[in-house]
């Protein structure tokens, strides 16, 4: 099912994360997404993690899949997921809910 594979996805993230693998992390996140965050913070991935914070959804978490979109939901903080040829991919990470805007993310592809 794809909530449930949407759902590993994002625990993968959190937990290379929680475990400071951050290089394991950086391969959970979209090319786009990687991207953006070597050239914003102007080093490797692995090595700009670390300095961008991000919160742990914790759980329980909310799953919401729209096609090849999905938003993995929890008590600290909301992922969206892309669905790749090679699985579910973080595609943004540290998102905040604003009324009547779009989510504010700390991590986000271009």
């Amino acid at each position: 099912m794809r909530e449930d594979d949407a759902r590993a996805a994002a625990a993968d993230f959190e937990r290379a994360l929680g475990a400071k693998d951050f290089t394991g992390a950086c391969a959970r996140l979209a090319p786009q997404t990687r991207e953006e965050v070597e050239d914003s913070e102007g080093k490797g991935c692995a090595d700009a993690v670390p300095g961008l914070s991000l919160p742990v959804v914790g759980g329980p978490v909310r799953v919401t899949v729209y096609g090849r979109q999905a938003q993995v939901a929890g008590p600290g903080d909301t992922l969206f997921l892309s669905l790749f040829d090679h699985g579910w991919k973080v595609v943004a990470a540290g998102c905040e809910p604003r009324p009547g805007q779009p989510y504010q993310c700390t991590v986000k592809g271009g």
